[in-house]
């Protein structure tokens, strides 16, 4: 079957050229993008995606391309002509299309483009026995709080991860603390038992994920700490993490090829995976 995006108020083959030259998302990397999940075709998290979309927006001067609910229509429908039960909705709002310009109009009207695949998980081997991650320096910009388009120290880091047989790359400041990953947020379990995680604010982006992790930890009486970390307490945790929409609780097991703990994923991670996967229907998924 032929995957249908919908672009600027029509449904297209993913493959019919479809947006302006002069976009500013093209030429400037100007716009902000979301991702969500559909689970056995029930979409997570909905409100609390299109809460940071209109975060992202208001911070880049820019308007929602429609309302809210019309917007999650289009998503649904979007999703539908696709027919997924399990799928990830990419949507990608740009300032819109103008005269290439450093300087831009308050008029111009955003450009709209949401496009579905077929949902990929962590596997279960990964989810078993972990994942690897390398550390790297920080070499964003400074609202990373924005979910910008523009990603380009993030592939970098993404792809420098890869070719070193890792799943993700967590990011140090120049104090040597870790922010997050190039897709993703960073956790340690502390000898105490504790939850850590950098507290929201500038250097990172506030995951979805991130946001119901603590939740739940809370909920199920598991201390959260938000502080920032450095790589050595990380290598020294008792246990180690990473979240996002599509990685979901991830346990981490290596950093820089040093085992953390004992090379396993620990009782708290694989309890907060339990916890992840029931609030987002998908106990017996992935």
């Amino acid at each position: 079957m032929a995957r249908i995006a919908y672009v600027n108020g029509r449904y297209v083959s993913i493959d019919t050229p479809a947006v302006a030259i002069e976009d500013r998302g093209y030429q400037f990397a100007d716009g902000i993008y979301e991702v969500c999940k559909v689970v056995r075709g029930r979409f997570c998290d909905l409100e609390r995606h299109l809460d940071r979309l209109e975060r992202s927006l208001d911070a880049m001067g820019m308007p929602m391309p429609m309302s809210r609910r019309a917007l999650a229509l289009v998503m649904e429908e979007t999703w539908r002509r696709n027919a997924l039960p399990d799928a990830v909705i990419y949507l990608q709002v740009s300032r819109g299309t103008a005269p290439r310009n450093h300087a831009f109009g308050a008029s111009m009207r955003p450009s709209l483009v949401v496009t579905v695949r077929a949902a990929k998980f962590p596997s279960g081997a990964e989810l078993e026995k972990g994942v690897g991650v390398i550390s790297l320096p920080d070499e964003r910009w400074a609202n990373c709080h924005i979910k910008s388009i523009s990603l380009l120290p993030n592939i970098l880091a993404k792809q420098q991860a890869a070719k070193a047989g890792c799943r993700e790359a967590w990011l140090l400041d120049e104090q040597g603390r870790v922010t997050e990953g190039s897709s993703s947020n960073a956790w340690i379990v502390d000898g105490e038992g504790r939850l850590v995680t950098r507290p929201l604010g500038r250097e990172i982006l506030g995951g979805i994920t991130r946001s119901v992790v603590i939740e739940l930890a809370k909920r199920d009486g598991i201390e959260v700490v938000e502080r920032a970390f450095t790589l050595e307490e990380a290598k020294a945790a008792r246990e180690a993490f990473l979240t996002s929409t599509t990685s979901l609780v991830l346990p981490v097991t290596a950093i820089d090829g040093t085992p953390v703990a004992n090379g396993h994923p620990g009782s708290v991670t694989r309890r907060l995976a339990e916890l992840y996967a029931e609030a987002e229907g998908m106990a017996t998924a992935a």
